[in-house]
C-alpha cells in the first residue's frame, strides 16, 4: 500500500506501508492514540477514518523525524492519500468475502480496482491477519 503526503507548503513524501511490518512499538502507539486494537484500526485506515490516518502519517514521519509530536501533524484532507495496487485490493476483498466482511468497504474498493497501480511483486493484504 502507498501512502502519498503531499503538503501544500512542502515536498511530496510517498511511504510504502504494509501493516505487518510495523515494528511493535509503532502498532502499541497506534493502538494508544486510536484507542483501537490494531485490526480495527488497519481497517480505519482502508475506511477513510481521520483519526487513524492521521496517527499512521505520524509514525510514518516519526521514522524520518524522530522528535516529530502527534500535534505536529496536520494536513488537509487533500493532502493525504492511501492507494492499494490492484493484487492488494483483490486479495482484500477475497479475504473479507471469506469472513463474512463490510460489503459497503469491499464495493468501495472493488471501485477502485480499474485505477488501481499493478504490483511491483507479489501482493500482500493491505491489513493484518
Amino acid at each position: 500500500m502507498k501512502v502519498t503526503y503531499s503538503p501544500e507548503d512542502g515536498e511530496q513524501q510517498v511511504f510504502e506501508y504494509n501493516p505487518n511490518k510495523l515494528l511493535s512499538a509503532e502498532r502499541e502507539a497506534l493502538e494508544k492514540r486510536t484507542g483501537r486494537p490494531f485490526n480495527e484500526f488497519a481497517m480505519g485506515v482502508l475506511r477513510g477514518n481521520s483519526l487513524c490516518r492521521r496517527a499512521l502519517l505520524h509514525v510514518l514521519l516519526k521514522r524520518q523525524h524522530p522528535t516529530i509530536r502527534f500535534d505536529d501533524v496536520d494536513f488537509c484532507w487533500d493532502e493525504l492519500t492511501v492507494e492499494m495496487t490492484k493484487g492488494e485490493i483483490e486479495l482484500a476483498v477475497e479475504h473479507m468475502r471469506a469472513k463474512g466482511g463490510d460489503e459497503d468497504l469491499i464495493e468501495g474498493m472493488l471501485a477502485d480496482l480499474d485505477s488501481a497501480p499493478e504490483d511491483e511483486g507479489k501482493a500482500r493484504l493491505p491489513f493484518a491477519v
